[in-house]
């Protein structure tokens, strides 16, 4: 039987904490609402998936290392940091503002924690659409699932992009032997600042942030000593990112519906008309070893 337990309201140092937790018979998770509303944590039989940077998790200042980041309404890097698209034009940090912002709760019982951000004055100085955007986690045997609903309350047609950005738990030392499911062959090295012939995946470099140019599918996977990791998405996460650093238990394999840039270049880029939602959905499931 499923449970439902909110360790809500309580404090780390200055910062209230806000943690909602589902916990099924092989799987449990946590989502914090205030921290951009992403998941925290993911278990499967006892065994972590998910790679958490307390400290930052902490720090209400601090992009979160670890846990699952929700990328809107622009995954990646924008030149310069701005984009212009049509009459509209703004200013947007990496990854966009989702992860940085508060959201509400929606619903939360024993299956499913269901949590919204929307547009407030703030969002609109540097995205000037009224959007909503909802996540919805719920878990079935080992398969956490993300099911994601985005409105457009603006007269006008409103450009996005979503992406996430998890942070799996792989330990450093089994770096060498961990492998990405991909038949990529060719990357663009946010690194080297180029593209780049693929003959695999060197988790073990200094840094690896890899944006895959042919991997052409909407699943992939990462194979590692502890377990395996499998994801899968709705057609419109056609876009992936493989990021690593050494000396850190963890690798992220990052499913995006758009390349980065793509609010200036259209790149991939989703549209959704006045007054409609689209939905979308991602799957992780887990298998030990």
């Amino acid at each position: 039987m499923n449970h439902f337990r909110a360790r809500a309201w309580g404090t780390i140092g200055a910062f209230m904490t806000d943690d909602l937790e589902v916990i099924a018979e092989r799987a449990r998770f946590v989502v914090r609402p205030s921290r951009g509303g992403m998941l925290t944590a993911f278990e499967v039989d006892g065994a972590r998936v998910l790679y958490m940077d307390d400290t930052t998790l902490a720090d209400p200042h601090a992009h979160v290392r670890g846990g699952v980041p929700i990328l809107f309404p622009s995954p990646g890097k924008l030149a310069a940091d701005t984009w212009t698209r049509g009459d509209g034009h703004g200013s947007l940090k990496q990854h966009g503002f989702a992860r940085d912002l508060p959201w509400r709760v929606v619903s939360a019982d024993a299956t499913t924690i269901a949590v919204e951000l929307a547009a407030t004055p703030a969002t609109r100085e540097v995205y000037p659409w009224d959007f909503t955007l909802q996540m919805t986690y719920s878990v079935q045997g080992t398969t956490l699932r993300i099911a994601q609903q985005v409105g457009n309350k603006s007269d006008t047609a409103m450009p996005f992009a979503l992406g996430f950005h998890p942070y799996f738990y792989v330990a450093n030392a089994a770096k060498p032997k961990t492998r990405v499911a991909t038949a990529a062959t060719r990357a663009y090295d946010n690194v080297a600042k180029k593209s780049t012939q693929l003959a695999g995946i060197d988790l073990t470099k200094p840094e690896v942030d890899l944006h895959l140019i042919d991997h052409d599918a909407t699943a992939s996977g990462l194979l590692s000593a502890a377990g395996d990791v499998r994801i899968r998405g709705s057609a419109e996460f056609t876009t992936w990112v493989v990021w690593t650093l050494a000396g850190r238990d963890f690798v992220c394999l990052e499913p995006w519906t758009s390349p980065r840039d793509a609010l200036n270049t259209g790149e991939h880029l989703l549209e959704l008309p006045p007054g409609e939602t689209r939905e979308l959905w991602l799957e992780i499931s887990f298998t030990p070893k």
